[in-house]
């Protein structure tokens, strides 16, 4: 290894490549994944050149790669395997062109979601996907995983948004896809946004601008119970209205929520949903009425309208601020992505419960309740190792629930290494088989981002 980071210092210089323990420290985990493993060196390039020359001289030493945005990731996606580098893009961090008449920009695969959304306010143009970590998440890690976020219900997914991709396969050659592509071309952007690192390292992205709605309307419905609030859900998305977000907040997440920012939430709402309506003015309020109507149709105590864009920028700001609300109730917490068929959400709420009593493990829960899309919160102390097994048990229990319903193990999270153990249960064998191919195809000496996503074949 001291020869490999030898060659890496004469690439990037000494300041661009991390080797002592204590730089390494944080580099060691994502998120939120409870599993750590330290890296033997990190390096910091800051062009796709110098990607290019570490990926031919690890190649050169056989060290596996582990691309990494900011760490925000959330299932392991970006941990270290033995004797690994990982490849840190966050100096890469470039809005390289903002093409208004073209509805697109190119930025660098290091670039936050937040700081594209501040370039873009005035425009008239806005990037759709809006993660609830945008503040910190890079819109690389964002393709990665193929990031959502509250808004996406009625847009789409990142991969709804890139029309092109520059990226360094692990043979060291750079491929640029898109962003004009031919009818007749096969979809590799569509294949490699959502491949967590493992097909090749995007270095730069062409995304799609959206242009801003004309207006909004956001509404909070406070219910007594989650379930109340799930039927909504299914009933307003039946009754042919599409929000352009739909969130639900459980009674524990809000009580986090209201403890550290004061946002004003009943103290005796069980859960809340926000939902937000945007587009023409004319039928704003039409659709408005339809969704206080089956609010209250469901249960809810109280539908309030934001009356203001400051009112409606808390709504948003409660929600985002959420899940790291929760550290005020457990000394350690961990987050669950599943998604169910929308008309599930009340039965998949159900059996979260359910699991929490069987495994003696407390679950907070919030969700992109319109697109069925679970974020259950278990809280736990990692000092503790009968506590964490068991809340890594219940948060298996629930994304085998998620399989049972008809859904999926992750919506944007990933798959990483939290999940590997179940990506048998959700896709048969030669599905499986076929992806090895695809991956092997790309990588044939194994070095992008091994042991995630796939599960290696076993032998029968």
């Amino acid at each position: 290894m001291s020869a490999l980071v030898s060659e890496l210092r004469a690439i990037l210089g000494r300041r661009n490549v991390l080797s002592a323990p204590s730089e390494l420290a944080v580099y060691d985990c994502d998120a939120l994944t409870v599993e750590r493993r330290r890296p033997d060196v990190v390096v910091l390039p800051d062009s796709t050149q110098q990607v290019v020359d570490v990926v031919r001289t690890c190649r050169r030493y056989d060290a596996p790669i582990i691309a990494r945005g900011a760490g925000t990731s959330l299932a392991g996606g970006c941990l270290p395997t033995p004797g690994s580098v990982v490849l840190s893009l966050t100096r890469m961090n470039r809005i390289v062109d903002i093409d208004l008449r073209n509805r697109m920009a190119v930025v660098e695969a290091g670039v936050a979601n937040l700081r594209l959304a501040q370039a873009l306010v005035g425009t008239g143009f806005h990037f759709a996907p809006d993660p609830s970590s945008q503040g910190a998440s890079t819109i690389g890690g964002n393709a990665a995983t193929n990031a959502g976020g509250p808004h996406t219900l009625k847009d789409g997914v990142t991969v709804n948004h890139v029309l092109g991709l520059e990226c360094v396969l692990a043979d060291g050659s750079v491929l640029q896809l898109g962003p004009v592509v031919r009818p007749d071309q096969l979809d590799l952007v569509g294949l490699l946004i959502g491949s967590e690192g493992t097909l090749a390292i995007v270095t730069k992205l062409w995304v799609r601008l959206t242009p801003d709605p004309q207006n909004y309307r956001a509404l909070r419905a406070t219910f007594a119970t989650v379930e109340d609030a799930g039927n909504a859900v299914s009933h307003i998305i039946a009754a042919g209205i599409i929000p352009a977000a739909m969130e639900l907040m459980d009674q524990g997440v809000l009580s986090a929520v209201e403890a550290a920012y004061h946002f004003g939430f009943p103290p005796e709402a069980g859960a809340v949903l926000v939902v937000e309506v945007d587009g023409p003015e004319v039928g704003l309020d039409r659709q408005q009425q339809q969704i206080t109507e089956l609010c209250q149709r469901f249960g809810a105590s109280e539908v309030l309208q934001a009356a203001s864009a400051h009112e409606r920028e808390l709504l948003w700001k409660c929600r985002k601020m959420a899940v790291g609300a929760t550290g005020r109730l457990s000394p350690s917490y961990t987050i669950q992505d599943g998604v169910v068929p929308r008309t599930r959400l009340p039965e998949i709420i159900r059996r979260t419960a359910e699991i929490s009593q069987k495994h003696q493990i407390r679950i907070v829960n919030v969700a992109h309740a319109g697109d069925g899309n679970i974020h259950p919160i278990l809280l736990f102390d990692e000092r503790d190792r009968e506590q964490v097994d068991r809340a890594l048990a219940a948060g298996r229990e629930i994304l085998e629930a998620c399989i049972a319903l008809g859904g999926s193990i992750t919506a944007e999270h990933g798959v990483g290494v939290e999940k590997l153990g179940l990506m048998d249960r959700l896709f048969a064998p030669a599905d499986l088989d076929a992806m090895r191919q695809v991956r092997e195809a790309f990588d044939p000496a194994g070095i992008l981002n091994p042991g995630k996503l796939i599960p290696a074949k076993t032998e029968s």
